[in-house]
């Protein structure tokens, strides 16, 4: 579920703190793909919903989804050298 780049983008949203669907709509993507994103995400357990009036919200279910996405944003920041062995 989290190795769609789109999914993964709410993900690293959601790492900085709870969002209504809302704030995780773009110029890209409506409000409908959104939420049909986030509910992948969380039938598989990565990120929660909470309801306050009309409003939905998600953040990430817990500290070690946080731990991975994090982890992940900063793998992807890193300088790769990759060695090429002959076989």
């Amino acid at each position: 579920a989290a190795g769609e780049p789109s999914r993964f983008k709410l993900l690293a949203q959601l790492a900085d703190g709870e969002r209504c669907v809302g704030e995780l709509t773009s110029d890209d993507a409506s409000m409908s793909a959104v939420s049909q994103r986030l509910r992948v995400l969380r039938d598989a357990g990565l990120v929660r919903r909470r309801r306050e009036g009309k409003h939905a919200y998600y953040s990430l279910a817990d500290a070690h989804i946080e731990e991975l996405v994090r982890s992940a944003l900063e793998h992807g920041q890193e300088e790769h050298t990759y060695v090429r062995t002959s076989v």
